[in-house]
């Protein structure tokens, strides 16, 4: 098995799960029941796709289509780029 993604959250791995799988490619979840965990376990990184080692390049070539890192936390449209009345 080969890490295919690294997330930062449970959404995010199941949604790049998800799509791994739509396009034909087996992928899992792995660390997904360390996040309730304490004590000595690292507070990020402990979640990760997986896909078999033959399936890693078209599973990254999936990945980078998601465009995850996509756009910042600019306007989500142009209507919500003028924040209007503000508190003082």
């Amino acid at each position: 098995m080969k890490v295919a993604y690294r997330a930062e959250n449970l959404i995010d791995a199941h949604l790049v799960k998800h799509a791994l799988e739509d396009a034909g490619i087996p992928a899992f979840v792995f660390g997904e029941s360390l996040l309730g965990g304490m004590g000595e376990l690292p507070l990020f990184g402990v979640l990760r796709v997986c896909v078999a080692d033959e399936s890693l390049p078209a599973a990254e070539a999936a990945v980078r289509a998601l465009d995850l890192a996509g756009p910042g936390d600019g306007p989500i449209s142009v209507e919500d780029s003028d924040p209007g009345l503000l508190p003082a």
